[in-house]
C-alpha cells in the first residue's frame, strides 16, 4: 500500500487521475507498480513529507487502484471508495494508517449525474474558447475528450478553481453524491464566471489600450505636421502653441508647470477675443521666461576676485576683506550662504557699484533694484491677478531681467522703504532676505514658490536709523567710510576722469588735466563724503573741454588750477574752515549729514534779560534738549554764577540758520560753549568735539565718527575729543586722516575742561 500525501486538489470516488513520473515518485517515494493499492490523505498545509506530523492531514481520505504505468514512469490511477483514518503515525517521512471505509449515499441516477456532468462540461468548453491562455488550450486538446464524470472534470481543474482547500476538502467529505455533485458544479460554474470576467476584463483593458495607443498616435501625427508647419512658416505660430514649447523647455517645478498648464488651457477657452487674454498672455510670457533652472556653482577665483575688486575701487579695504571672506565661504559650501551684506555709507561712496564687481568676481549675472520711495507691499510681493494691471514684484522682475536663477542682485535704498495703508514693504522684504524661507518664496501675481536660495543679496543704505530692527537683523551692516582728499585724487585720476573722456569722446592726447587741478576740484568744488560730486564736476569739465575742442579745432587742451572756474562755470565751494580768531562762547563741533561729515560753530552769548534760554538755527528736538542738558551742567559746575545766568538770557546759536540740524552728538560741544563763555576764557580754533552728554556728566558714544574725523582735517582741525567708547571705531578711519590729527578719548565732561584749559 501506496501513502500518497496530497494538497489542495479535488478528490472523489471512481474516477481516474494522471499523475507526472517524477511528481507521482516525489510525494510517494516508491515506484509505483500496477495493482498497487494507493492511499490519497489530504493535507491542511503544504509541508515537506519529513515535516509532517498527525495533525496535519484531514480525517477523510480516498483509496485507488493503480492501472497502468508507462516507460516515462506517468501513472493512471483508479480512485476507489473513501476512507476514515481511524489513526496516523508520521515520523522522518514514513507513513502508517489505519483505516476503515466510509458509506456513500448513492442518491442520484445515472441520467441524473450524467446531466449535470454535460452542463458542467458544455459551461467549461464555452469559457475557454477564443482564449489566448496555452494552459486551457492544453486541457482542451487532451482531456476533455477523456472526462467521464463531474468528478474527473473537477479533479482536472483543482489548481485552477477559485475555492480554498478547506472547500476541495468538503467535496470529498460529502457522505451523498446530490450532495458531493452540487458542491463539485457550484466550483465550475465559479471557475467559468471568474473566468468569464476575466476576459471581460481584459477585453475591456484591451479595447481602453487600443483607444490610448490611438490617440497617442493622432497626437504624435498633429505634433509631427504642427512642427513642420512651425518651421515652414514660423511667423505663423499660434500664442498657445509658443507657449506649449516654452513651458515644456522652461524646467518648472511640479506646481509652476500645473499652473501654467492651467493658463494656457484657460486661455486656449477664453480665445483671443476675450477680454482677459491679454492678462493671460502676460502671464504666461513672464513665468515662462524666468530661468527655473538650478545654476551650478562655479569656481571662485580669489586672487583674481581681489584683482577686480582692486581695479574697480581704490581703498575700502575693510569691505572687500569682507567680501573676499563672503566668496570664500560660499566657495568651500559650493552653495549660497552666509550673511546678507548691508552697505551703509554716504553717497557716491561706491556701495551700489561694488556690487557690479562682486558679480564679475563670481562670474554671475548683475541686476539691480531700486526701493527708494516704496510704500506699497505688493512692490515687492507682487499684484494678485484678480486685479485690473496686475504686475510680478521688483523682486521677481529682476530675476526675469537678469535671465538667470543666481544672479548678484542689489536691493538698492533699502532705508528709504515707507509704510502706509498698503503695506509694510519692510515686512515683504524679511521673506526674500531670509535663508530660511526665500527657498520657497510666492510672488502673488505668479501664485506659485520660486527658489531665491541662489540668490547672492547686497542690500544698501544711507543710514541704518529708518531700517526697522526685525529687517536689519537678518543682515550684517558694512559701513562705507568717506574718502579722503588723497582717496578722492586716486579714483579721480584713475577712473572718474578716464570713464567722463571716453563718455564725452575725447581722446586721452586730446585733454591734460594736471594733478593740482584734480586736487582743486575736490577740495575747492565738492563737499562730499563720496565721489559723485566729483564725477559731476568733472563730466562738466570734458564737456566744456569738447566744446572748445570742435569750436577752435584745438589738438589738445590743457588744464591748471587758474583755468577750473572757465572750464567748470561755477564758483568755488565755500567750506566751514578752521575760526582764524578765538572767543569765549564758541566753540567747534563735528556733525554728520548723509553727504558725509561737516564742522559746525556752537555760539553762545549773554544778554540783558530775565534768565531766559534763546535757541536759533534750525535745531531739532535732540539738539534742544542737548542745550538744557549743557545749561544744567554748566550751572551745577559754576553754582557762584547762578546771579549771571537769573539777570541775563543765554543766546544759543549755531550757523547756518536756514539749514535743519539735529542728532545727539553736540552735548559736550553745547557744555563746553556755555562754560567758555561763562568764565570768559576762549577754547582754541585747532580743537573740535563730538559727544553727547548726561547730566552726571559722561560723554556719550556717538556714530558717524569716520566722517566727522574727515570734516575735521579738511577744515585745519589739529586736536579732536571723542568719547572714550567710540575708541573701537577708528579702526574704521582712514591712517591718512588719524596721521593728521590728535584724537583724544575722553569719558567726563571735566575731562574737556581740563584739557581745554577751562578749569
Amino acid at each position: 500500500m501506496i501513502i500518497v500525501p496530497c494538497y489542495n486538489i479535488v478528490l472523489a470516488p471512481e474516477i481516474n487521475l494522471y499523475f507526472a513520473g517524477e511528481y507521482f515518485k516525489e510525494i510517494t517515494r516508491e515506484k509505483g507498480e500496477q495493482g498497487q493499492t494507493v492511499v490519497f490523505l489530504m493535507l491542511k498545509e503544504d509541508k515537506p513529507r519529513e515535516a509532517m506530523q498527525p495533525y496535519d492531514f484531514y480525517p477523510i481520505g480516498i483509496t485507488g487502484t493503480i492501472e497502468a504505468v508507462d516507460k516515462e514512469g506517468n501513472v493512471k490511477i483508479k480512485t476507489g471508495s473513501r476512507v476514515n483514518i481511524d489513526s496516523i503515525d508520521a515520523a522522518d517521512g514514513t507513513i502508517e494508517v489505519t483505516l476503515s471505509k466510509r458509506q456513500d449515499v448513492d442518491d442520484m441516477s445515472p441520467e441524473e449525474s450524467a446531466k449535470h456532468f454535460d452542463n458542467a462540461r458544455m459551461a467549461f468548453i464555452q469559457s475557454i474558447q477564443n482564449t489566448q491562455n496555452m494552459q486551457f488550450h492544453l486541457l482542451a486538446r487532451n482531456y476533455i475528450q477523456q472526462w467521464e464524470s463531474l468528478g474527473e472534470l473537477t479533479a482536472t481543474l483543482s489548481y485552477h478553481l477559485p475555492i480554498s482547500n478547506e472547500e476541495k476538502y468538503l467535496i470529498l467529505a460529502a457522505d451523498t453524491l446530490s450532495e458531493r455533485t452540487e458542491r463539485m458544479e457550484q466550483a465550475i460554474f465559479q471557475y467559468v464566471e471568474a473566468e468569464k470576467v476575466k476576459k471581460e476584463a481584459a477585453a475591456a483593458q484591451q479595447n481602453q489600450n487600443e483607444k490610448v495607443y490611438r490617440e497617442q498616435a493622432i497626437k504624435k501625427q498633429i505634433e509631427f505636421l504642427q512642427n513642420e508647419l512651425d518651421e515652414m512658416h514660423p511667423e505663423n505660430i499660434s500664442d498657445a502653441r509658443k507657449f506649449e514649447k516654452k513651458i515644456e523647455a522652461a524646467g518648472m517645478n511640479e506646481t509652476a508647470h500645473a499652473e501654467a498648464v492651467k493658463v494656457l488651457n484657460r486661455m486656449k477657452q477664453e480665445g483671443q477675443d476675450s477680454h482677459e487674454y491679454g492678462m493671460l498672455y502676460d502671464y504666461l510670457d513672464f513665468v515662462t521666461t524666468l530661468s527655473w533652472k538650478k545654476e551650478e556653482m562655479k569656481l571662485v577665483d580669489l586672487k583674481e576676485a581681489r584683482k577686480i575688486l582692486d581695479a574697480d575701487h581704490f581703498g575700502l579695504d575693510k569691505v572687500k576683506r569682507r567680501i573676499v571672506q563672503q566668496l570664500a565661504v560660499m566657495t568651500l559650501n559650493q552653495k549660497q550662504s552666509g550673511s546678507i551684506l548691508l552697505f551703509v555709507g554716504a553717497p557716491g561712496t561706491g556701495k551700489t557699484s561694488i556690487g557690479q564687481s562682486i558679480a564679475k568676481a563670481l562670474g554671475r549675472e548683475y541686476v539691480r533694484v531700486s526701493l527708494g520711495g516704496i510704500r506699497d507691499e505688493a512692490e515687492i510681493r507682487g499684484h494678485r491677478r484678480t486685479y485690473v494691471g496686475a504686475m510680478p514684484g521688483r523682486i521677481m522682475e529682476g530675476i526675469k531681467r537678469s535671465g538667470v536663477s543666481n544672479p548678484v542682485m542689489v536691493l538698492d535704498e533699502v532705508d528709504k522703504l515707507a509704510k502706509d495703508y498698503g503695506g509694510d514693504p519692510s515686512s515683504a522684504l524679511l521673506e526674500v532676505l531670509d535663508p530660511e524661507q526665500n527657498s520657497t518664496f510666492t510672488d502673488h501675481y505668479m501664485n506659485v514658490p520660486y527658489d531665491l536660495s541662489d540668490v547672492l543679496f547686497v542690500c544698501t543704505a544711507n543710514t541704518t536709523d529708518t531700517i526697522q530692527e526685525p529687517l536689519l537683523n537678518r543682515m550684517e551692516v558694512i559701513q562705507f567710510p568717506g574718502y579722503t582728499a588723497s582717496e578722492k585724487f586716486q579714483i579721480a585720476k584713475r577712473h572718474l576722469l578716464p570713464k567722463a573722456m571716453e563718455e564725452m569722446g575725447i581722446h586721452q592726447e586730446k585733454l591734460k588735466v594736471s594733478d593740482a587741478a584734480l586736487r582743486t576740484i575736490i577740495s575747492d568744488y565738492t563737499m562730499e563724503a563720496g565721489v559723485r560730486g566729483l564725477k559731476k564736476r568733472l563730466d562738466t569739465l570734458c564737456r566744456t573741454a569738447a566744446v572748445r575742442l570742435v569750436e577752435g579745432n584745438r589738438r589738445c587742451i590743457s588744464v591748471s588750477p587758474g583755468q577750473l572756474q572757465k572750464y567748470l562755470d561755477r564758483k568755488p565751494l565755500l567750506h566751514d574752515h578752521m575760526l582764524e580768531q578765538k572767543q569765549p562762547g564758541v566753540v567747534t563741533g563735528l556733525a554728520w549729514t548723509q553727504a558725509g561729515g561737516e564742522i559746525l560753530f556752537i555760539e553762545a552769548l549773554f544778554t540783558k534779560g530775565k534768565g531766559n534760554v534763546i535757541i536759533t538755527g534750525q535745531l531739532g528736538d535732540v539738539m534742544k534738549e542737548s542745550v538744557q542738558i549743557a545749561v544744567s551742567l554748566a550751572k551745577s559746575r559754576f553754582p557762584e554764577k547762578a546771579e549771571l545766568f537769573e539777570n541775563h538770557d543765554l543766546h544759543i546759536h549755531v550757523p547756518s540758520g536756514a539749514v535743519p540740524k539735529d542728532g545727539p552728538s553736540a552735548g559736550i560741544t553745547l557744555t563746553t560753549a556755555i562754560v567758555s563763555l561763562v568764565i570768559g576764557k576762549a577754547v582754541s580754533p585747532k580743537i573740535a568735539m563730538t559727544g553727547e552728554v548726561s547730566l552726571r556728566g559722561c560723554v556719550m558714544p556717538i556714530g558717524g565718527l569716520p566722517e566727522k574725523l574727515m570734516a575735521a582735517v579738511r577744515a585745519g582741525i589739529r586736536t579732536v575729543f571723542i568719547p572714550v567708547e567710540n575708541e573701537n571705531d577708528l579702526d574704521e578711519v582712514p591712517s591718512e586722516v588719524k596721521k593728521s590729527l590728535e584724537i583724544i578719548p575722553v569719558h567726563m565732561v571735566s575731562d574737556v575742561l581740563e584739557k581745554t584749559g577751562l578749569c
